[in-house]
C-alpha cells in the first residue's frame, strides 16, 4: 500500500488545518508503521507499506502569488508538518519543485488528458469564474499536474475530500487511457490508485463566528488559535471566544441553534479524542466562565509540543532544508522508473 497526498504551501496554519487534514496524516502514517512492523515480525513481504506527503508548491503557481510569500509558506508548512507528527524516517516529506519528475510527468500526461475531461472539472468553473481567458494555462491544466502526482508514484490510495474526488477520477482515466494507448494489460505503466476517505474531521469555526469556518484569511487574529501562538495568547483567544448566555445542554441535540457553543465543544472533544456527548456529559449544565478555561488548558497542553518543535525548526533553516533534500531525494528515486517507463512507452528517444 502506497499512500500519496499534497497540501498546499499556505503557511501561518491554525488550529482548524491540524484537526483536519494534518492529524489523519499523522495517524495513517503511524498505522503504517505499525502494519510493516506487524509484518515484518510475521515473516511477510520485504515491500513496505509507505506514506509520501508533499508541499504542492508547483499548484500554487497556478494563481496569482507572492514569490516571497510562497517561499516562506513552504517553509513554514514544512515546519508545521514535522511538528504535528509527521515523522521524515517513517514516511516521505518532500516540495514538488525538488522534485521535478512532476513537471515532466505532466506534460507527457498532456497527450493522453482531454480538453472535454478539463473543462468539466468543478475547481475550475468555480475558480476561472466568467472570466476564463484571463485565466491562466496553468489554472486549466492542473488537474493533470495532480494526475502526475499520485500517478509518479505508483500510489495504490489518496486520501480525499468531497472537493478532490473528481480530480482523483481524471487520474484515474488518464492512467487508464495510457495504459490502454502505449502498454499491455499485463503490463501496465500506471496503477489506478483507489480513494481513502479520512476519518471524518473535526469542523472548527471561527473564534467570532460560529457559522464560518476558522481561516487565515480572517483580518481577526482573534478569530483563530494559530499553533505558533504562545500559551497566554490561546488563552486569551479563548476566554474572548463568542459565545451565547445559555449553560452548555447535556445532550448534544441541545447544541442546535449555537454554533459557537457547538464550535467550542467540538475541539474540545476533537482535542481529546472524545465524542461532543461524552463533553457534555461532563459540562452539561456548567457555564462558559467554567467551561472555557477548561478548553483552554487542553489547547495549551496539546499545542505546546508543537509550537515548541515548529519555532525550533523556523529556527533551524538548516535542518529545515536537509528534511526536505533527504525527502526529496527518496521521492525522486521512486519516481524515476516510472518517468523512464512513460518515456519509454511514448517511443521517445532518450540516448
Amino acid at each position: 500500500m502506497r499512500v500519496v497526498s499534497g497540501i498546499q504551501p499556505t503557511g501561518n496554519l491554525h488550529l482548524g488545518n491540524y484537526l483536519g487534514a494534518i492529524r489523519n496524516w499523522v495517524r495513517m502514517q503511524d498505522e503504517m508503521e505499525d502494519a510493516n512492523r506487524a509484518q515484518a515480525a510475521a515473516g511477510g513481504s520485504a515491500e513496505k507499506n509507505q506514506c509520501l506527503f508533499f508541499l504542492a508548491d508547483l499548484h500554487a503557481i497556478s494563481m496569482p502569488h507572492v514569490p516571497a510569500d510562497l517561499h516562506k509558506g513552504t517553509l513554514e508548512m514544512a515546519a508545521a508538518l514535522v511538528a504535528c507528527g509527521i515523522d521524515p524516517a517513517k514516511s516521505v516529506l518532500f516540495n514538488q519543485a525538488q522534485v521535478p519528475q512532476h513537471a515532466e510527468l505532466q506534460w507527457l500526461l498532456g497527450g493522453t488528458a482531454r480538453m472535454g475531461w478539463l473543462n468539466r472539472m468543478t475547481q475550475w468553473k468555480d475558480k476561472a469564474g466568467k472570466n476564463r481567458e484571463g485565466q491562466s494555462v496553468a489554472l486549466f491544466t492542473y488537474p493533470v499536474l495532480q494526475a502526475a502526482d499520485v500517478l509518479l508514484y505508483q500510489a495504490t490510495h489518496v486520501p480525499v475530500g468531497e472537493d478532490q474526488k473528481q480530480h482523483l477520477e481524471l487520474a484515474r482515466d488518464i492512467a487508464q487511457k495510457f495504459n490502454n494507448d502505449f502498454a499491455s494489460e499485463e503490463a501496465p505503466v500506471f496503477t489506478l490508485p483507489d480513494p481513502i476517505v479520512p476519518p471524518q474531521a473535526a469542523r472548527i469555526m471561527s473564534l467570532r463566528d460560529g457559522m464560518a469556518k476558522m481561516s487565515k484569511s480572517d483580518p481577526s487574529e482573534m478569530s483563530r488559535i494559530n499553533l505558533a501562538d504562545d500559551p497566554d495568547t490561546v488563552m486569551k483567544k479563548v476566554k474572548k471566544a463568542k459565545t451565547d448566555p445559555e449553560a452548555l445542554p447535556s445532550e448534544e441535540a441541545g447544541l442546535a441553534g449555537r454554533p459557537e457553543a457547538l464550535n467550542l465543544v467540538t475541539i474540545y472533544a476533537a482535542l481529546t479524542d472524545r465524542s461532543v456527548s461524552d463533553v457534555l456529559g461532563e459540562y452539561g449544565g456548567e457555564g462558559f466562565g467554567k467551561f472555557k478555561p477548561a478548553l483552554g488548558e487542553v489547547l495549551v497542553e496539546s499545542l505546546r509540543p508543537i509550537s515548541a518543535r515548529f519555532t525550533e525548526l523556523l529556527e533551524d533553516r538548516e535542518a529545515l532544508d536537509a528534511i526536505l533534500a533527504r525527502g526529496a531525494s527518496r521521492a525522486r528515486e521512486i519516481a524515476v522508473p516510472t518517468l523512464d517507463a512513460t518515456y519509454k512507452a511514448l517511443g521517445l528517444v532518450r540516448g
